[in-house]
């Protein structure tokens, strides 16, 4: 039996004695974070799967999970032998865990969560679902905690602030912006749950999640002051004057659910609930009428201002100098000496380690060959890995903090012979990265208008790629970032919003083929002004990412002329960037992989 399927059967037994017939499991720490440390894992903990996206529901019957296309493959292995029902979210016929729990759950029966990492926004819809139905909610007990018994402590690290030089606005100018949207949405009070939110307010970083800078916390704002609910060891006496000079005042993490129960409140108060659990958001409703929409700091976060756009052009120049060096090193050598995934994986990141402002990684290192890549967040360990030969397709998916920038960058390099199918399908990848990058669309427009510039390709092969084209990033924060992205299918629970200037985002089309071979290709983007007329503000993109496209995988045959006038420009671009950086045989390298043709 596996370690899963015991996890799920004592968790059973304890729902049983908890009069639980539904419990459900997301993954997500007290703050909605899309990445988790240790101590939240409890999702991993019971099911085995490692995704960062997933849900689990356990009832008496069944234990269902589910996941979003970038983890089918990985998931399907991952739970092999747990007996966990795989629910592979957005597929035809496939119901999503509130039609599943509508149809499932008869009257009488209880539905039971852990309030503090459950969303408010799917407590409250499930809420709506059951009205007026002899269904009960528990969510005061994270049951499977007893299960848990060697459970990792709740993550605290040291708090640093960034330099205001560096954010080009200090915590009491941010504060008077987000001041003045709440002052136009009538809220005397807003509830900030989000830690990157958080940290971009206040100039302060930390590492309580592995790659993501932020520390555990909550914010509540008013019209004349500001409380930072922070782990008091995480903070040092000059971090908490710097803070107290900008007008905000620190006090315990934990105190944050007696605060809203006791503080004085008048007026409405702003509390995203996508982004607040559900416990703290039902606290907060029951004091005073609540105002449920995005934080104004997420947008105000996602436009950059010119001094983090000066420093992220500098950085991604410097990324990409990194990043081809090391395809170089694996095009020149494979077949050479020994090379695997996470050897060559490790190389890598030792190299971007030595670009001067290098804090971390921003997400673990995708390295994967061959059919490894056909799972999109793969991971190679030094226990499982596959050795890297001098044939087929090789994907690395990669990035760095660094002071001054996110980083986020992905190519696909072969290494050797390649199938047919195999160059069509790099080449269309490319096709697609490159018609969204020089797309020209007005003012207005979201992420859903221009997604079909990089698909088009693909669905012309009748080739989709499960998964959004483009994220937004944050600025020595969290990879993935919105409100903004890139994706073509609507649900009316994500968030649209127009593409701004001075937002960047990525583009990142790709093909997965389950068992064979695995293509992404990923420029980040920033969106910029362009033309405006009497038709409106048009607006277009501008490449941070500058590194070579391997020409060993395109085949011109699938390309229409303009694709190869884009390919070529871009290949211009990418030696003017680079060349100052290359001599000698490196530089010879760089002139062959920019070529023309």
């Amino acid at each position: 039996m596996s370690e899963a399927k015991e996890r799920i059967d004592g968790l059973k037994k304890l729902l049983k004695r908890e009069n639980i017939d539904f419990y459900i499991v997301p993954t997500a720490d007290f703050h909605g974070s899309e990445y988790v440390d240790g101590y939240f894992k409890v999702r991993e903990f019971l099911s085995g799967f490692t995704g960062s996206n997933g849900t689990l529901v356990v009832s008496e019957d069944e234990a269902g999970l589910w996941t979003d296309g970038r983890y089918f493959v990985q998931a399907e292995r991952e739970l092999e032998g747990s007996g966990i029902v795989l629910y592979r979210m957005d597929e035809e016929g496939v119901p999503d865990i509130k039609e599943y729990l509508d149809k499932k759950v008869k009257n009488g029966q209880t539905i039971g969560f852990d309030g503090r990492v459950m969303s408010a926004k799917l407590g409250i819809e499930l809420e709506e679902i059951f009205e007026g139905r002899d269904v009960r909610f528990a969510c005061d007990k994270d049951i499977a905690d007893e299960l848990w018994s060697d459970r990792p402590k709740m993550p605290v690290s040291d708090v640093w602030a960034v330099p205001d030089e560096l954010c080009g606005e200090n915590a009491g100018q941010k504060l008077a912006k987000v001041r003045a949207k709440m002052s136009e949405e009538k809220a005397k009070h807003l509830l900030i749950s989000k830690l990157d939110d958080i940290m971009w307010l206040y100039n302060i970083r930390a590492n309580d999640v592995a790659c993501n800078p932020v520390a555990l916390s909550y914010t509540f704002i008013s019209e004349d002051s500001a409380i930072l609910f922070i782990q008091e060891e995480a903070l040092t006496d000059k971090i908490t004057d710097d803070l107290k000079k900008q007008g905000v005042e620190c006090r315990a993490y934990d105190e944050i659910a007696s605060f809203l129960k006791k503080c004085d409140i008048k007026g409405k108060i702003w509390c995203a609930s996508a982004d607040t659990s559900y416990l703290l958001y039902k606290l907060a409703g029951d004091r005073a009428e609540l105002i449920d929409k995005d934080s104004p700091t997420e947008l105000l976060k996602a436009v950059k201002n010119p001094t983090e756009l000066e420093n992220i052009r500098k950085y991604y120049l410097l990324d990409s100098v990194t990043l081809t060096k090391f395809l170089f090193y694996m095009k020149n050598n494979v077949g050479k000496e020994y090379m695997d995934e996470y050897k060559v994986g490790q190389k890598l990141d030792k190299m971007r380690s030595e670009i001067e402002g290098f804090i971390e990684l921003s997400f673990d290192t995708i390295s994967a060959y061959g059919a490894n890549a056909a799972m999109m967040h793969y991971e190679a360990t030094e226990e499982n890995k596959a050795e890297i030969k001098a044939e087929g397709l090789y994907l690395v998916d990669s990035g760095g903090q660094y002071m001054g920038a996110t980083t986020d960058v992905t190519r696909t390099i072969a290494l050797g012979s390649i199938t047919d199918d195999m160059k069509k399908h790099f080449t269309k990848t490319v096709c697609g990265m490159l018609r969204l990058a020089n797309a020209k669309f007005l003012y207005g427009c979201t992420g859903r208008n221009v997604d079909i510039m990089a698909r088009q390709p693909l669905w012309e092969c009748y080739i989709d790629y499960k998964c959004g084209t483009g994220h937004g990033i944050g600025y020595i924060l969290n990879v993935h970032e919105g409100p903004q992205n890139i994706r073509w299918r609507f649900r009316p629970e994500m968030t649209e919003v127009p593409l701004e200037a001075g937002m960047i985002v990525s583009d990142e089309p790709g093909v997965y083929i389950e068992g064979s071979h695995g293509i992404r290709i990923e420029n980040i983007l920033e969106i910029v002004n362009e033309l405006k007329n009497g038709d409106g503000q048009f607006m277009g993109f501008r490449h941070l990412t500058y590194v070579p496209i391997d020409l060993d995988a395109i085949d011109t045959q699938y390309m229409e002329p303009s694709d190869i006038k884009l390919l070529n420009a871009y290949h211009k671009l990418v030696f003017e960037k680079l060349s100052p950086y290359f001599q000698g045989e490196d530089l010879a390298r760089l002139k062959t992989a920019t070529r023309s043709i």
